[in-house]
């Protein structure tokens, strides 16, 4: 179900079961831990993920689940939360193509991913009130930091669905394009990110990492990007960088300390 291939530096990891809009068993979350971790051997400089057919991912798969005996533990706590923990720790930059349904665990793929472009035509929100169950998958923390807790509560009780477009007017994802075109947008995104200054991407990332999970303030966190600066100093693309803009040319980065 999960293919990976890698490009010019570029990893791309395809959700491909079209037919069950991309729903995720047990056996499918370990197929994608383990794409990560190859890509993350190749030493890739950025990484896309996308789904096939009409959906990025639908969620779990629970076309087999008895729920007289579920484990739901096992699988949100012990599967899917380190699935996500890895791809959030990612040592590259990170983007997500989100079209058609994004739900449940389909949301959790793209809030761990570090950039998410979105088709005017997705559907996000949280679906589980048929259900009798909630969102999870880090649902609850994206919308209420992102949204506020009465349209957070709105969403969940009525089950309704966000389009891509209303997703990123309310600022819980990065930019919407027709969905004809967000998969190029974002392979376009991915390859100059592959060619940029990956250690200065990386710890940006650490940082926007400690303001949402350590809550910093401003001048713990700005302590803290002076550190993350200070080191950069000692990298070959921190020097490449002030000697092309010196020279004024275009600088030409290798992504390594």
């Amino acid at each position: 179900m999960i293919e990976l291939t890698v490009t010019d530096g570029v990893a791309e990891v395809v959700l491909n079961a079209p037919e069950k809009l991309n729903a995720l068993d047990p056996a499918a979350i370990a197929e994608l831990s383990d794409a990560y971790g190859e890509a993350e051997r190749a030493d890739v400089r950025a990484l896309v993920l996308r789904g096939e057919g009409r959906a990025f991912c639908a969620g779990r798969d629970i076309s087999g689940v008895d729920p007289r005996d579920d484990d739901v533990l096992g699988y949100l706590g012990g599967l899917v939360q380190p699935l996500l923990e890895r791809m959030a720790s990612f040592p590259a930059p990170t983007f997500a193509v989100a079209h058609g349904a994004c739900l449940g665990v389909g949301l959790g793929l793209l809030i761990a991913s570090d950039i998410v472009y979105v088709a005017d035509t997705a559907k996000i929100g949280s679906p589980f009130a048929n259900l009798g169950a909630t969102l999870d998958s880090g649902g609850h923390a994206l919308f209420f930091e992102r949204l506020g807790a009465h349209k957070t509560m709105d969403l969940i009780v009525t089950g309704r669905l966000m389009s891509g477009t209303e997703a990123v007017t309310s600022g819980l994802f990065s930019q919407v394009f027709p969905a004809d075109e967000v998969t190029d947008a974002t392979r376009r995104a991915a390859a100059a990110a592959a060619s940029g200054a990956t250690q200065a991407f990386i710890a940006s990332k650490s940082l926007v990492a400690a303001l949402r999970d350590e809550r910093l303030g401003l001048w713990q966190a700005m302590d803290e990007e002076n550190r993350a600066q200070a080191a950069l100093c000692d990298t070959a693309d921190y020097r490449e960088g002030f000697a092309a803009f010196q020279a004024k040319r275009k600088p030409v980065f290798v992504g390594r300390g």
